[in-house]
């Protein structure tokens, strides 16, 4: 199956850093700036708030649905803006779900329930009752490095069936069960792994739910465009131009060197909560090197 001409959500978009002020409080004002900065200056079609990268595990609900309301009317007639609500616990996810509904949100990003490791007629369940509570279409999120399980194939054909589970965010690395699954349903694949984005669309996806893109938007718009153009050749150039950053943002927790990233950049958005911490001296090095090998601006290093 080729990649859909309207994927539902755009084709690139930006899992956004959720910005906390000296305190720890979260910075919404920050957050409508970060947001513009990612839509106006580096192209995303969409964001994604309080995914992982977001720290929404660290997040109150509070503060989720503060942090959804402030980007949506930052951005939200210009971009999607799709609202992490996973969670391990079902009913929990079902009250987050219904609260992003109530604010607007264009999508749900719903995680495989983690910790408890379900078995996969828990994960249809659990997937189908989000996706029945609302009209807001779902996309899946299948990353087993992070949730102990991954969503087995038969599994995700199964829940493709359901008319609002409509995508994927796959970083499960696993190639041959993705094909699989574009091959056999109507879902549009987003790679979770910036690095995948071009292996992925080679298979049928429609583009990625980045973290790296916080830097790298421009570069991965191009280099998805040119693939879907037919030019093999620049798409893989991009790719390979870029791989140090979207390697290298993951040398530790992605969003402890987005924030580390965005700070040399200009763009303060704060620390991170615990259990996160903040970057050394040599990481930011280390990310400055990455930057610059991706042919990204650098900025200066600062230990402050």
């Amino acid at each position: 199956m080729a990649a859909m001409s309207t994927p539902p959500f755009g084709r690139l978009l930006t899992a956004m850093v959720t910005p906390f002020a000296a305190d720890e409080s979260v910075d919404l004002d920050a957050a409508a700036r970060l947001a513009s900065y990612l839509v106006d200056e580096m192209g995303n079609d969409g964001l994604v708030i309080s995914g992982t990268t977001g720290e929404s595990p660290t997040t109150s609900d509070a503060e989720k649905s503060d942090l959804l309301r402030v980007v949506r009317d930052a951005v939200g007639d210009r971009a999607t803006i799709l609202a992490g609500v996973g969670t391990f616990d079902t009913e929990h996810t079902l009250e987050l779900a219904a609260s992003a509904a109530k604010l607007g949100a264009d999508g749900l990003l719903v995680v495989t329930p983690y910790y408890s490791k379900p078995p996969q007629a828990g994960i249809v369940e659990h997937f189908r009752r989000v996706a029945d509570s609302t009209d807001v279409p779902v996309m899946l999120y299948d990353i087993p490095g992070r949730a102990g399980v991954a969503i087995a194939t038969d599994t995700m054909q199964r829940l493709a069936e359901h008319p609002r589970i409509v995508a994927v965010k796959d970083a499960k690395g696993d190639l041959t069960a993705s094909a699989g699954v574009i091959a056999h349903s109507e879902l549009a694949y987003y790679s979770g792994d910036d690095a995948m984005t071009l292996p992925l669309l080679s298979i049928g996806a429609v583009g990625v739910v980045g973290t790296s893109t916080h830097f790298s938007a421009v570069g991965t718009r191009q280099l998805i465009e040119a693939y879907l153009a037919g030019d093999v050749e620049t798409a893989l150039r991009l790719h390979q131009q870029l791989l140090p950053i979207y390697t290298g943002i993951f040398a530790t927790q992605g969003c402890i060197l987005v924030k580390a990233g965005l700070k040399l950049l200009g763009h303060d958005v704060g620390g991170v909560r615990s259990p996160l911490i903040e970057a050394t001296f040599t990481e930011i090095e280390d990310l400055r090197s990455a930057l610059a090998a991706a042919g990204l601006p650098t900025g200066d290093v600062s230990t402050d």
